[in-house]
């Protein structure tokens, strides 16, 4: 879908207003009025992290860069998805920006188990960042998620990115063109870099329920090849009809087996080589037997569409409509639950489509 603010959308808005399946530009618009000024937390962190290790840092991130400090950061300010994995390995962080908090108050999916109301919130919505909150946090490191091949943090301003990078150094982690695992490992490295105990119990027994989860969902796909799964996801206007390619859960769910409506280039033209736009009445273009909806907040679920043509689809008939998490968060306690709705979806399916 074309970026809400702009009439000719460039690369970095198509993948806000829906690249990766989301529509972050739609927030900006309809965000509430504390996001409006960047809200906030207390700015304390949700938990405690572990003691950081003495000596130098460094981490080379996904844009090549290696960033070199003199120890190990412990003000850090983190895209909230990248902030909820490293809650999940025991890293706090001070400040998070992007979908932090809904309208009504609560944690945002991409939260995950992070304590909103112990972060410092400095942008809920696409292109918001309050930098001045930003310094005054004295930020060790910032790090975010990158949706392109050109290290494009993601949910840092165009405007504003140059004065943010004065601030504090930053890490990017790619969430472009590859499977789920990769990203999974270097958040994991980061996270143990940064001081984390990665031989925990709940983190080795979270990672082999991974490891399981996947094998689970690889049999399922062998053994119901016939099943054809649909990624999507609803705004008022459109449906959007997501290829594997360039999406990381998509792309190991395909690689595991999985049998996925596969929109071709032509169409996907549009969403800059990430999903096709369809309008309502054209929304039964492809036959489905199971359908993943994109679980983010700036999404309409599917118990709230009301589109005729939506409730006439098979697989909705049927009652096999699944969640999907387009950006998942990047832990394996986060990721497993993916992996087993879809093998579940899979084992149990009827044929409708």
């Amino acid at each position: 879908m074309p970026n809400a603010r702009a009439t000719h959308p460039t690369r970095r808005g198509i993948l806000a207003a829906g690249g990766a399946l989301g529509l972050g530009a739609v927030l900006a618009a309809c965000g509430d009025d504390d996001a409006k000024s960047g809200g906030s937390g207390n700015g304390t962190t949700a938990t405690a992290s572990p003691p950081p290790a003495e000596g130098p840092w460094s981490f080379k991130d996904d844009r090549g860069t290696t960033v070199k400090l003199d120890q190990v950061p412990t003000n850090i300010v983190a895209f909230t998805g990248v902030a909820a994995a490293l809650h999940d390995y025991g890293i706090s962080v001070k400040g998070v920006f992007g979908p932090t908090r809904t309208a009504d108050g609560k944690p945002d999916v991409q939260a995950g188990d992070m304590d909103i109301s112990k972060v410092t919130i400095l942008g809920n919505v696409w292109d918001q960042f309050n930098v001045e909150k930003y310094a005054a946090l004295a930020p060790d490191l910032l790090i975010s998620t990158m949706f392109d091949d050109a290290g494009t943090l993601w949910y840092v301003p165009e405007a504003s990115k140059d004065k943010i990078a004065k601030l504090a150094p930053s890490v990017g982690i790619s969430v472009y063109d590859r499977r789920l695992t990769e990203p999974l490992q270097h958040m994991w490295a980061l996270a143990e870099s940064l001081g984390a105990d990665m031989t925990a119990a709940k983190v080795t027994e979270a990672k082999k329920k991974f490891e399981a989860a996947a094998a689970r969902l690889r049999r399922a796909a062998r053994a119901r090849p016939d099943i054809k799964v649909l990624a999507g996801s609803a705004s008022d206007a459109l449906f959007y009809v997501s290829g594997t390619n360039l999406s990381i859960d998509l792309e190991y769910f395909k690689a595991l087996g999985v049998n996925f409506v596969e929109p071709p280039e032509k169409a996907k033209a549009k969403g800059g080589g990430w999903f096709e736009s369809l309008s309502w009445e054209n929304v039964d273009k492809y036959q489905a037997d199971v359908i993943m909806m994109d679980d983010r907040s700036s999404t309409i679920q599917p118990a709230d569409i009301t589109k005729a043509t939506w409730k006439k689809l098979p697989a909705v008939k049927a009652g096999q409509v699944i969640s999907r998490s387009p950006e998942p968060i990047l832990s394996y306690d986060k990721c497993t639950p993916l992996l087993i709705d879809l093998a579940e979806a899979l084992e149990k399916a009827k044929k409708v489509g």
